[in-house]
């Protein structure tokens, strides 16, 4: 079954890098965009990066210049370079694949503090 496996979350200060992975298996994931999302407390759940097969990237304007996102079709990992962390970045980051038939799977979520 598909299979969305998030690390490489944690505590960082204010200024910091983090840079997350997410494993995939249980599908072909060259063929799925791959995407990030976060929530923080009491707000919705809000797309932070994606990554078309084709290459094409997408950014929240909150975070554009600051991450990056990127994917390794060999390892079937997707990951997320975060630079010049804010607390406002501050929310469980989600891994999520979607298929070409539209269809989306979603990891379990690590959590992202940016905190002096």
């Amino acid at each position: 079954q598909v299979q969305l496996v998030e690390s490489g979350g944690g505590l960082v200060q204010p200024g910091g890098s983090l840079r997350l992975s997410c494993a995939a298996s249980g599908f072909r994931f060259s063929i799925y965009a791959m995407s990030w999302y976060r929530q923080a407390p009491g707000k919705e759940r809000e797309l932070v990066a994606s990554l078309s097969t084709t290459g094409v990237t997408n950014y929240a304007d909150s975070v554009k210049g600051r991450f990056a996102i990127s994917r390794d079709n060999a390892k079937n990992t997707v990951y997320l370079q975060m630079n010049s962390l804010k607390p406002e970045d501050t929310a469980v980051y989600y891994c999520s694949a979607r298929s070409p038939a539209q269809l989306r799977f979603w990891g379990q979520g690590t959590q992202v503090t940016v905190s002096s």
